[in-house]
């Protein structure tokens, strides 16, 4: 289950990216997610992922 509000999502992603995957799009893979929805969501907050830092910012 993929936590709805976005600075929940913020913190459950970025644990996730930091304890599980290498990459934005190995998480999606894995989770049966939409990239581009995610970083909608998290863009409507003010966060952007980094590739570079693998977490959202």
């Amino acid at each position: 289950m993929v936590p709805k509000d976005p600075v929940m999502l913020f913190s459950f992603l970025n644990l996730k990216l930091r304890d599980f995957y290498s990459c934005l799009d190995d998480l999606c893979q894995d989770l049966d997610l939409e990239r581009e929805e995610l970083e909608e969501k998290l863009a409507v907050a003010g966060y952007h992922y980094d590739a570079g830092k693998n977490q959202f910012l």
